[in-house]
């Protein structure tokens, strides 16, 4: 179809639609190729409420499934090392995931944390909450 709307083979074939244009008026002509526009504006419209509605079902479907952690002040927790899946050359394959322990030390916008060390060094950005995890202690490891 080309930028007018019109087939290539409608021209070429002159076809009922290309002969009945050629037969209008010019006002009717005008007239007709304003209603296309409008039902173009039409198909528009209710393709942009289609998206939406699309978007708040994927939303909704996303958002039941979505954990989102959060923690206290206090609390301890692991978090990921970034960038995830870099490993470390002498353990391989079997790099950890998850470091050290850490205290959340206060809260910052959007579901992120500030972290401290257990020494009380302050990390000087914020981590989302994402990329950490709840620390349990063990009975064996911690004392």
């Amino acid at each position: 179809m080309s930028k007018h709307g019109v087939n290539t083979w409608e021209i070429k074939t002159s076809s009922r639609r290309i002969f009945s244009q050629d037969e209008l008026a010019a006002g009717d002509y005008d007239t007709l190729m304003k209603d296309e526009l409008e039902d173009l504006a039409g198909h528009w419209l209710s393709a942009l409420v289609s998206i939406r509605e699309n978007n708040k079902r994927v939303a909704k479907w996303y958002d039941k499934r979505v954990k989102v952690n959060e923690f206290a002040d206090g609390d301890l927790v692991w978090k990921l090392i970034l960038p995830i899946r870099s490993k470390i050359s002498k353990f391989g394959k079997w790099s950890p995931n998850w470091e050290g322990r850490y205290r959340i030390n206060r809260f910052a916008p959007r579901n992120a944390y500030i972290l401290e060390t257990l020494k009380g060094v302050v990390f000087s950005r914020a981590l989302n909450g994402i990329y950490l995890k709840k620390y349990y202690p063990s009975i064996w490891m911690d004392a």
